[in-house]
């Protein structure tokens, strides 16, 4: 939609928020947010497109507003972040949908920092270990818990190495 149709669906919509979270909420960033350049409508169903288009309009500024948010949430602005708001549309759906992943309704967020921060630990992660095992302290995780954890993603990665190598060396050597 360009053009004066799409200046006039601009006017029609309205600056209300449109996504407001659960109960858990969501950072603040949400409920605030309004592209430009606007997206063709080939690239997706128009109605879908106005809606993002109002969205992001605003991504320029959310950026600040994530950043003290993931700060706030885990005690440190993460080292992507200086990278990906170069691409402010992207940055604000990526830190977006990386709040939703991480903060899941299905659990508080100890339990949750504990999950990333083993999985951190398993993927050999060793900047999202450090930062995931800091929040896992501010939401009250225990030394134990969070070693415990790591003993676990120990497991796994060395069950991926073997698995992974065993396969190879089968592959090429015969059983």
């Amino acid at each position: 939609m360009r053009g004066p149709d799409c200046a006039k669906k601009q006017r029609e919509l309205t600056h209300e928020p449109f996504f407001t979270g659960s109960s858990r909420g969501l950072p603040k960033t949400c409920f605030h947010i309004f592209i430009s350049p606007p997206l063709e409508p080939t690239v997706m169903k128009p109605e879908s497109a106005t809606i993002l288009e109002e969205f992001l309009r605003h991504s320029d500024t959310m950026t600040s507003e994530i950043e003290q948010d993931a700060e706030e949430m885990l005690g440190v602005v993460p080292f992507i972040f200086r990278t990906l708001k170069e691409r402010p549309h992207l940055f604000v759906l990526s830190a977006l949908a990386d709040f939703l992943a991480c903060r899941p309704e299905s659990l508080d967020a100890k339990t949750a920092e504990l999950v990333a921060m083993t999985a951190a630990a398993a993927s050999n992660a060793p900047d999202c270990l450090r930062v995931h095992i800091a929040a896992a302290r501010k939401e009250g995780a225990s030394r134990e818990e969070i070693r415990d954890c790591l003993v676990i993603a120990s497991v796994i990665g060395k069950t991926a190495v073997q698995a992974r190598s065993l396969r190879i060396f089968e592959e090429q050597l015969g059983y």
